[in-house]
């Protein structure tokens, strides 16, 4: 009886703690997708650039594929010249982690602020990243893998 006794209490204590890892593994996503989108409505390179894996390669459609963090500074710093972005959807459709990878898709709408005067734009997408955890990012994960789409139409 003493055995069985153990047995339960082990194998709840393993589920407990798999459960707070899953909380946690949340929970410091969720940190993570807030401050790139933060960071981009700051126009900040270096912030954007730190949550994103030194491999990462984004595809935006035909030919528009960014290739590591040296891509994605030169691709953002000349944008930010240009544009000032702010977020005004990211609805998260689904998320699954396995293990030290996460996957996330998210309809967003992105307001394109031209720094000339110029009228705002709207991008309506969805997008569907890859993030794995990483020791040198603020909140334990980055984005390794992210390819864009435009967005379902709306019902």
């Amino acid at each position: 009886m003493k055995y069985i006794t153990a047995l339960i209490l082990i194998l709840f204590l393993a589920g407990k703690s798999s459960a707070q890892t899953a909380v946690q593994d949340s929970i410091a996503l969720e940190h993570t997708t807030h401050a790139i989108r933060d960071a981009f409505g700051r126009g900040d390179v270096d912030a954007i650039v730190a949550l994103h894996h030194p491999g990462v390669i984004k595809y935006f459609g035909g030919d528009n594929v960014v290739i590591g963090r040296a891509g994605l500074t030169k691709g953002l710093t000349e944008m930010f010249k240009v544009s000032k972005l702010e977020f005004v959807e990211n609805h998260i459709e689904s998320t699954a982690f396995n293990g030290s990878t996460a996957f996330q898709s998210v309809i967003f709408t992105i307001k394109v602020i031209p720094k000339n005067g110029d009228e705002p734009t709207y991008v309506h997408g969805r997008s569907m990243v890859i993030y794995v955890r990483y020791k040198d990012s603020p909140y334990g994960w980055v984005s390794i893998r992210e390819m864009t789409q435009a967005a379902p139409a709306e019902k």
